[in-house]
């Protein structure tokens, strides 16, 4: 089964994600999904808040939900800590650090777990940090680099979190150097989404989708189709 994958602009358990949320709940198929909450990028802020605050989002919206306590290395290859997925429908990876994050995961027993358990029919969503390491680069600019590296988890995209707060001709402008040649750049607002799967995108969500490629942006509302763009990245 090929992966589907919710990546979220930020403002991740709030009331504007519920429509979001449910779409992604309906989509498990399960009268009763059993959602993961992995507040690893929330772990130099308040990693059990991050948790609890997905859980009561989730619970409210009729799903059974938890929080993994994965905030070090050392949990991530813990078998027991990574046993807890079993049985999950919804993988859901908050926000935070997003370097934090990708040292955690990048090569762990935790990620081939998630792996795993996503090709066999459940749901990875990332919010912010969350959706930033699933793209082949993350833009860094704060590292003095202009993109580092992310998980290619999604080929040949990279996302722009909290979008609602850039204007579109500048963010062009600043992604025509070599480091992005190539890439679909995602810009998603918070509180809202694109949900990938084999047969495409489609923007969810109280806010909007802006879509930079070769140099050219465009925007896309709830319930509109993101075309040439699946779970296995951009389609030429």
């Amino acid at each position: 089964m090929a992966k589907r994958i919710l990546l979220v602009g930020g403002d991740e358990f709030r009331a504007s994600c519920a429509g979001m949320d449910r779409h992604v709940l309906e989509a498990t198929g399960e009268a009763n999904p059993r959602v993961a909450i992995v507040p690893t990028a929330a772990a130099f802020e308040n990693p059990g808040l991050a948790a609890s605050n997905g859980v009561r989002h989730f619970t409210g919206l009729g799903a059974s939900a938890y929080g993994l306590d994965v905030v070090r290395r050392e949990d991530a290859e813990n078998t027991r800590v990574v046993a807890q997925l079993d049985g999950a429908h919804v993988i859901y990876f908050t926000g935070g650090s997003p370097e934090h994050l990708h040292s955690v995961l990048a090569g762990s027993p935790l990620l081939s777990a998630v792996n795993e358990a996503c090709d066999a029919g459940a749901i990875w969503a990332g919010s912010s940090a969350g959706a930033m390491v699933l793209g082949s680069v993350m833009r860094r600019p704060s590292s003095g680099s202009p993109v580092s590296p992310a998980l290619d988890i999604v080929p040949n995209v990279m996302v722009l979190p909290h979008h609602e707060r850039s204007d579109p001709n500048a963010v062009t402008e600043q992604l025509s150097g070599s480091a992005t040649v190539g890439l679909c750049v995602l810009g998603i607002d918070g509180g809202s989404g694109v949900f990938l799967d084999a047969g495409g995108a489609t923007a969810l969500g109280a806010g909007n989708i802006t879509v930079y490629r070769s140099g050219e942006w465009r925007r896309y509302a709830a319930g509109e189709k993101v075309p040439q763009l699946t779970v296995n990245g951009p389609v030429s």
